[in-house]
């Protein structure tokens, strides 16, 4: 049953510049209605001794199920009404609607009031005159060398060896953390390479001490800066035992390696490509570095405020299923995401707002463009890349990235 609008009294109050507080009144005749319906349809449901199914008096329901019906009822009228009132008084909520107030009597109106943020106003008073310096996007040989260097690691075969390790080999290790009674725990095992931080310093340190097949005893303190603050400055007893070392042999950088890691006849044709891949990304962050900073001095220009509620929305989507994660330390990212997550929804806002103002949204060409780049880059089909964007939310990361260039 649809509630007749007509009938509701709607008044709508601002009690910030983007939340608002709807009161609804649902007359009298309206919740009978509804309470009525609610007991038939609870009684089509039910079997009761002495009755066929189906055939259970309502007035029956009522008296032994009289809370179940109220609470269907308002539940039913409450979404429904607050629906209808949303739409008389033209509000677009951004935020889920937070129920402050229900007052019902039976036989009387069902009075409610429910809050929620809509997208704040922004005001441009100003939209040009910024100067913004464009960051050099050259790249310098010793960028080109990296990646190659890079690629000959990727390429490289590792070869076991004798001795202690250094910085660049593969090491086998066995760790056992000993206890203050003489005890310890299971060991584990870990294959890392050495110098990638991998493992904390004092760990580092303490296999590049052992030779191979040879066992220690070793006190280690976590730095000050380890993720899980917690361990931070904590020290252990550790017996850690080097089971293997590789070393690793790089192939020649040549016209040979050149072959093996793509289409490429020469060394110098895959050098030449990796310049013009870097060029491009490098092109592509400055570019997103002008638009950035562009962004910030519009937002500087024409202040504004942004909901809470928009904030924890992007913090939320970022961080995605938290699963098991140790709620403590969820919490201490979410507080570290907040200035650029706020940062983040306010571009977003002020780029909507323009685009809205000078009529530069991006359009459905222009989408369908986009994502035939994509699906080129990618070698696959733009069906599949836009099932995918749908499928993770990002279609609308592409039109606003679209409207930013504009």
């Amino acid at each position: 049953m649809a509630i007749d609008a007509s009938k509701l009294r709607v008044s709508l109050e601002e009690k910030e510049r983007w939340r608002r507080t709807l009161s609804v009144t649902v007359p009298a005749d309206l919740v009978e209605e509804e309470r009525r319906r609610a007991a038939k349809k609870l009684a089509s449901r039910m079997k009761l001794p002495g009755f066929r199914e189906g055939k259970i008096p309502a007035s029956v329901v009522e008296k032994r199920y009289g809370q179940t019906v109220r609470q269907e009822t308002l539940d039913r009228l409450i979404n429904e009404a607050y629906r209808e009132a949303l739409q008389l008084e033209s509000l677009r909520p951004i935020s889920d609607g937070t129920l402050e107030d229900v007052r019902y009597e039976p036989e009387e109106d069902l009075v409610f009031a429910i809050s929620f943020d809509v997208q704040p106003e922004i005001e441009l008073g100003r939209l040009g005159g910024f100067t913004v310096e464009r960051p050099a996007a050259e790249v310098g040989e010793e960028e080109v060398e990296t990646v190659l260097t890079r690629l000959r690691e990727q390429n490289g075969v590792w070869h076991p060896s004798e001795g202690s390790p250094e910085e660049g080999d593969l090491v086998q290790v066995r760790i056992e953390r000993l206890e203050e009674d003489d005890s310890s725990d299971e060991p584990r095992e870990y294959e890392f390479v050495l110098g990638q931080g991998e493992a904390i310093p004092d760990v580092e340190g303490a296999i590049a001490t052992l030779s191979t097949g040879e066992s220690g005893e070793f006190t280690v303190t976590f730095p000050d800066d380890f993720p899980d603050e917690e361990r931070r400055s904590e020290s252990r007893e550790l017996r850690i035992t080097l089971q293997g070392r590789k070393i690793q042999e790089l192939p020649e950088l040549d016209d040979e390696l050149a072959r093996s890691v793509g289409d490429f006849e020469s060394l110098e044709e895959l050098r030449e490509t990796v310049r013009e891949d870097l060029e491009r990304e490098a092109g592509r962050e400055a570019r997103q570095a002008v638009r950035g900073r562009l962004l910030d001095l519009l937002i500087e220009a024409n202040p504004f405020e942004v909901p809470r509620s928009m904030v924890d929305s992007y913090v939320e989507q970022v961080l995605g299923d938290t699963g098991d994660a140790d709620p403590e330390e969820v919490e201490r990212v979410r507080s570290q995401m907040r200035p650029q997550a706020e940062r983040a929804v306010k571009r977003a806002l002020i780029v909507d707002r323009v685009a809205e103002t000078q009529g530069l949204r991006a359009t459905d060409e222009e989408v369908d463009g986009r994502v035939q780049e994509i699906a080129q880059r990618n070698d696959t089909s733009p069906a599949k890349v836009y099932a995918e964007l749908q499928k993770r939310g990002r279609l609308s990361a592409i039109e606003r990235e679209i409207t930013e260039n504009k």
